[in-house]
C-alpha cells in the first residue's frame, strides 16, 4: 500500500514542477514582451506604460545622470540646465523639455517629472483630445513649477515638491483650433470638456506619483498639481 502512495507522491512533485517551470518560462516570455511591467527591463518612454513603469520613473527622482539617459534613449529632447538655489530650495536637476507644448513661460522640472510629463502627453492628452475633440492639444496651460515653500505656503512643516521643481501645476489646455479648457470653469461642466479633464487626470496616474485634481480638496479647484515624490507602487490620485 506504501508504493501505490509514494509512486503518487512523486508523480505529484514531478507534476508540481514541471507547472512551475512552464509558468516561468512563459512569465519571462510575457515580461520580454511587456517591458513596461517588467521592473528588470531598462525604462524607455517609447513602451507601452505597465504596471512597474511608475515606480520606474520614481526611481529616476535621485539619479538625474540615469533618468537624462532614459530621455536620450527614448529620443525626447531635452536641456540640462545649471543648478541654482540654496539649502531646501537647492535644484540641482533642472530640465527642460524642448517639444513638450508649454504655454510660456516654458518651466523646467526635475528630469522624473519630465518623463512623466512626456508619458502623460503621448498616452493621454492628446489620444483624449483626439477622440473628443478630434484634434490636438496645442498649448498646455500652467502655473509654474518651482516655489520655494512649505506646503500650502505654510510657516512651518514639509516642504512642497515645487521647491525643487519636482511638481508641476497644470491649469488648462488649448486645442488647436483656439478652444480653452481650463480646469477652474470646466471640471464640473459635465460635458466633454469635463470628459476630456477627468480623462486626462486619470492618465497623469500611470506615471505621477502623486495627482491631485478639485477632487482631493478646495486648494486645487483650478489645477491638478503632478509631482514625482518617491511613492513606489503607491501614490496619490485624486
Amino acid at each position: 500500500m506504501l508504493r501505490p502512495l509514494a509512486r503518487l507522491s512523486a508523480d505529484r512533485l514531478v507534476l508540481t514542477i514541471l507547472v512551475l517551470i512552464a509558468l516561468f518560462v512563459g512569465g519571462r516570455a510575457w515580461l520580454a514582451e511587456n517591458p513596461g511591467s517588467n521592473p528588470w527591463a531598462p525604462l524607455d518612454l517609447n513602451d507601452e506604460p505597465g504596471w512597474a513603469t511608475k515606480s520606474k520613473i520614481a526611481a529616476l527622482r535621485d539619479d538625474p545622470a540615469q533618468c537624462r539617459a532614459v530621455l536620450e534613449r527614448s529620443e525626447v529632447d531635452f536641456t540640462p540646465l545649471e543648478p541654482v538655489g540654496e539649502g531646501a530650495c537647492r535644484r540641482e536637476d533642472r530640465t527642460l523639455l524642448s517639444e513638450f507644448p508649454y504655454a510660456d513661460p516654458r518651466p523646467d522640472t526635475t528630469c522624473a517629472v519630465a518623463a512623466a510629463l512626456e508619458i502623460w502627453r503621448r498616452d493621454s492628452v492628446q489620444p483624449a483630445a483626439q477622440e473628443i475633440f478630434g484634434q490636438d492639444v496645442a498649448r498646455i496651460e500652467h502655473f509654474g513649477s518651482f516655489s520655494c515653500r512649505r506646503l500650502y505656503g505654510r510657516d512651518e512643516g514639509p516642504w512642497s515638491e515645487h521647491a525643487t521643481g519636482n511638481a508641476i501645476d497644470i491649469a488648462g489646455f488649448v486645442l488647436e483650433d483656439g478652444t480653452r479648457i481650463t480646469i477652474v470653469n470646466d471640471w464640473d461642466t459635465e460635458d466633454e470638456r469635463s470628459q476630456f479633464l477627468r480623462e486626462v487626470r486619470d492618465g497623469a496616474c500611470v506615471a505621477f506619483g502623486t495627482v491631485l485634481s478639485p477632487d482631493y480638496n478646495e486648494a486645487h479647484r483650478d489645477h491638478f498639481h503632478l509631482d514625482q515624490e518617491s511613492r513606489g507602487f503607491g501614490g496619490v490620485c485624486r
